[in-house]
């Protein structure tokens, strides 16, 4: 109960002013996702929610090295040192800089590949709204055609058949929706409707 007090009080409150993509719901969901998928494994559940609250924390010095940046965070950490010896504060720092879609290699524990899998929100809708969402936010003086052409460019590098998302935990459910997001990639025009919809809908 104290590590949750410390980290609903600490470290969640710091994403209200991130991005919209990497907000308390997005942290929210993840947290979530982890514990479930931690039921079925030979985990530490403290560990796991740890895991999940730090894993997007360094956001704030930049998407492309977050990972990195937020095990740092959870390395300097001192007051995690209450609940977890040095040896768990590194399982649980690796882990967070695995969680990164573009990794090109495997997570290093199982604490990686289940903050990995519970990160890879596969909803189509989800997708589609946080892409765009972080576009207005990172982008703001790009127009609709601008917004759309970063928009698709992303989606097709991470999510199309032989994109760089790689899926830690096959046959699972994120593996099953991924494949029917593929498929509805390749149909015109699908893409750009969600794209307009969510566009509209946030520039409102």
């Amino acid at each position: 109960m104290q590590l949750r007090e410390y980290i609903e009080s600490e470290i969640l409150p710091r994403y209200n002013s991130y991005d919209s993509a990497h907000r308390l719901d997005h942290i929210g969901a993840v947290i979530s996702r982890s514990a479930a998928l931690a039921a079925g494994c030979d985990v530490d559940p403290d560990m796991v929610y740890a895991i999940a609250a730090y894993h997007d924390l360094g956001i704030c010095e930049g998407r492309e090295t977050h990972h990195l940046t937020s095990a740092r965070m959870m390395r300097d950490d001192k007051n995690l040192r209450q609940w977890f010896s040095e040896e768990q504060i590194e399982t649980m720092a690796q882990a967070v800089e695995d969680h990164r879609a573009s990794a090109k290699s495997a997570p290093r524990s199982i604490y990686g590949r289940i903050v990995a899998e519970a990160d890879r929100q596969i909803d189509a809708d989800t997708i589609v709204r946080r892409t765009v969402e972080y576009g207005l936010d990172n982008y703001p003086q790009y127009g609709r055609q601008e917004q759309y052409s970063r928009f698709l460019q992303h989606i097709k590098e991470k999510y199309a058949a032989g994109g760089y998302l790689k899926i830690w935990m096959p046959g699972g459910e994120n593996d099953l929706k991924l494949r029917a997001f593929q498929k509805e990639i390749e149909k015109p025009g699908v893409l750009e409707g969600m794209f307009d919809y969510w566009y509209n809908k946030l520039t409102a």
